[in-house]
């Protein structure tokens, strides 16, 4: 495959003085990318200030995130910049195309590579494309060893267990690694699983974002536990300080994430349904969109709502982000995620003053205790969550109770301060003593 490398000084370029360091890599990249523009796109971004400036020569760490969107584990690989580079450390973020979440790591002061490497994905279980995966792997891998072998990172930081080939090649390239695992998903066959958690053997530490993840990692391949932190998110508060909704009527509802059938956005607009059957005055906005491949969801959920029960009651906000002017509209959030890790989304809906109602599974019964900072339903089950979001709409005591004590539960338990201490110690596990940062 041909292979352009484009270095940009940081001393000289147009980029470097608009505050964005970039170490560009262009190898075969996907139409988003244009490599003609690649070293000035990133001078749309503006550094901030205030953000901690690290000498060319303080250890590096690379970072290899399967995306440019900015959904939950997006933003948790943010916070991670954040708290390495005010640790000392340079950080450079590969991703495979442009998108939104460029800037903000620009901001942060991360360096940005574009390179060429596939993304594991649930389509890939076909067998064509599966095929078609092993030829992209099969071809990637001396890339990204060659990649992490020019940039001698400190310590490779792979972002979800979709980047399986970073590992592999941090090892050829002898450089550690961790993995930082977002994943809680046991619905799938054990086969499934093993070969999602199996390529973790290759790294140092595993960095795991709550307890259901870590007992599927565990259920799957026992062993692995004995490398794994937990290290629970961090997530940013609201900008200002937030106040109840005025439960006006219509009565809005909110649902964030991905539209994708493990999300299932579906079974809200069906309890929408039900409740405006029920003489109840709701509407519900989903914001997020889908992976590239999933477009007949988005089209499934479209034709859903503009049948007459829905008709007018449904909008479709696309990726949002910041989320707060869409919690700012609701009256509540509804989050009826199959399979959830934790849920970043609950935690902002938490924190800005917002009951939620969220399936009974995994992640959510973490963030969640029923009847004191949400409401949990069994996962699948309309009728309950049409049935939940009633309590909430009929009883303003009740949501008053729940939105408080979830907020101080959620500011005390998953803090930005306390997120940058645990996971900078645990990268800093894998890194010798000589590379790191000198602190005073």
């Amino acid at each position: 495959m041909s292979q352009i490398w484009q270095r940009v000084d940081e001393g000289r370029s147009p980029t470097a003085e608009a505050g964005c360091p970039v170490a560009v890599a262009v190898t075969n990249l996907p139409p988003a990318v244009d490599p003609s523009v690649s070293s000035i796109r990133p001078a749309l971004h503006q550094v901030d200030p205030a953000a901690p400036a690290s000498p060319a020569d303080a250890p590096l760490v690379l970072i290899a995130n399967p995306s440019p969107d900015v959904y939950g584990s997006d933003l948790q690989m943010l916070e991670t910049v954040t708290a390495l580079r005010d640790a000392g450390y340079r950080v450079k973020v590969a991703l495979p195309s442009d998108g939104p979440l460029v800037p903000r790591l620009c901001e942060r002061g991360a360096e940005i590579i574009y390179a060429d490497f596939p993304v594991l994905r649930r389509a890939n279980q076909a067998p064509l494309a599966f095929l078609q995966l092993g030829l992209s792997v099969t071809a990637a891998i001396p890339r990204l060893t060659g990649l992490i072998r020019r940039n001698s990172p400190a310590v490779v930081y792979v972002n979800t267990v979709t980047l399986p080939w970073w590992l592999l090649a941090a090892r050829l390239a002898r450089v550690p690694a961790t993995c930082h695992v977002h994943e809680a998903d046991d619905a799938d066959s054990r086969p499934v699983r093993f070969a999602l958690y199996g390529p973790l053997w290759l790294a140092n530490t595993i960095v795991v974002n709550g307890q259901p993840a870590l007992e599927v990692m565990g259920r799957t391949i026992r062993r692995l536990v004995r490398k794994a932190r937990v290290v629970y998110n961090g997530v940013s508060q609201p900008p200002h300080e937030p106040k109840p909704s005025r439960r006006n009527r219509p009565f809005q509802l909110l649902s964030v994430g991905r539209l994708s059938p493990r999300k299932a956005p579906h079974l809200a607009l069906e309890a929408v349904s039900r409740l405006r059957s029920r003489g109840y005055d709701v509407r519900i906005e989903l914001a997020g969109s889908v992976f590239p491949g999933y477009e007949w969801y988005l089209e499934e959920l479209k034709e859903r709502a503009s049948r007459p029960d829905l008709s007018g009651a449904v909008s479709f906000a696309g990726y949002c982000s910041p989320i707060w002017p869409n919690l700012q509209r609701a009256d509540l959030v509804v989050q009826p995620s199959l399979r959830e890790s934790l849920g970043n989304a609950v935690i902002e809906a938490q924190m800005f003053l917002r009951p939620v109602v969220a399936t009974a599974t995994s992640g959510h019964l973490v963030t969640i205790t029923d009847g004191e900072t949400g409401l949990l339903f069994p996962s699948g089950d309309v009728d309950a969550l049409a049935n939940a979001i009633a309590r909430i709409i009929d009883d303003d005591d009740l949501a008053a109770d729940i939105t408080r004590r979830a907020r101080i539960t959620a500011i005390k338990r998953f803090s930005i301060d306390r997120y940058a201490a645990e996971a900078v110690r645990a990268i800093e596990s894998i890194v010798p003593t000589a590379k790191r940062p000198a602190r005073r």
